[in-house]
């Protein structure tokens, strides 16, 4: 297929690589174009000057930028003009891998809709490893039609890939399972703190929990580079934060309380504060530090 793919950041530029491998033909957009074109160079893909330029002749646009104001401006464009639709072929099928309010997405896809466009929306869960070996989990919202159309291009990208209902459901699925990783992550810190407070040995406390009910996903990605204060991104602090935020607003528009979302936002708030916002989320050990008066 003929894809406009549009953001190549830590996610996208991994999804892109996997969409290449499986033998499609990507004009891909990023608003640093430096970072396109070493991109397009190394996979054998055409740079576009703007995400019109990206969707023109395309079978199917994807998104994976930052927010729902992001994928608004790079599909609607800021004058009608320059973004993705404008450019894109009658019937085309849009995929927004990107996590945004369910709110948003449901927006856009009756937007896309009148215009006689498919929309999808796909985030993803996973983190960069498995983004790189295309293994991620996506939750994908859409009418039957469009998310089989849009099956062949996420099994590029994912393992297992999740119908989760009408547009939006793939977000609020997304949200929603983000902010329990968020809260995991938390206690794990928590349970470091706590553990150095009362002189226990840390390599013990996490291989036991590992061997456990304790264990989790979370506790094999993130009490390792919490014990060593590496911190590279992975999934940003400041990225956690947004998905938290997104989660408590649907929460609160469905009426049901997500106590421990809120304080996780609280714990990943004061770590933007702190200037941690472009480091891993496993960051949110320093702020549990702070408040534990101990460090790992």
């Amino acid at each position: 297929m003929r894809i406009g793919f549009i953001g190549l950041g830590i996610m996208g530029s991994r999804q892109a690589a996997n969409l290449v491998r499986a033998g499609h033909e990507l004009r891909v957009f990023n608003r640093t174009r430096e970072t396109a074109e070493a991109w397009a160079s190394e996979h054998k893909a055409e740079v576009a000057d703007s995400p019109r330029a990206a969707a023109e002749g395309a079978d199917a646009v994807i998104t994976m930028v930052v927010d729902g104001a992001q994928v608004s401006s790079m599909l609607l464009g800021e004058d009608g003009e320059d973004g993705a639709v404008a450019g894109a072929p009658a019937g085309t099928l849009f995929i927004d891998c990107s996590t945004i309010a369910p709110a948003d997405a449901r927006r856009l896809g009756e937007t896309l809709g009148e215009q006689g466009h498919g929309f999808v929306d796909a985030p993803v869960t996973g983190s960069a490893p498995k983004a790189e070996d295309g293994t991620l989990t996506i939750m994908a919202g859409g009418s039957p039609e469009d998310a089989e159309r849009a099956m062949p291009l996420l099994e590029a990208m994912g393992k297992l890939i999740v119908h989760c209902g009408d547009v939006g459901q793939g977000q609020a699925v997304k949200v929603i399972s983000n902010s329990v990783s968020a809260i995991n992550c938390a206690a794990i810190a928590q349970a470091l703190v706590v553990g150095r407070s009362a002189g226990v040995d840390l390599e013990s406390l996490v291989e036991v929990m590992g061997a456990g009910s304790a264990n989790s996903t979370m506790l094999e990605l993130k009490a390792r580079p919490m014990l060593d204060r590496d911190f590279s991104p992975l999934f940003k602090l400041e990225h956690m934060l947004k998905d938290v935020g997104l989660c408590l607003d649907e929460a609160r528009s469905a009426g049901a309380p997500f106590l421990f979302a809120a304080l996780a936002r609280e714990l990943y708030g004061a770590g933007v504060g702190r200037g941690l916002g472009e480091q891993d989320f496993a960051a949110v050990l320093e702020v549990i530090e702070d408040l534990g008066g101990a460090k790992v």
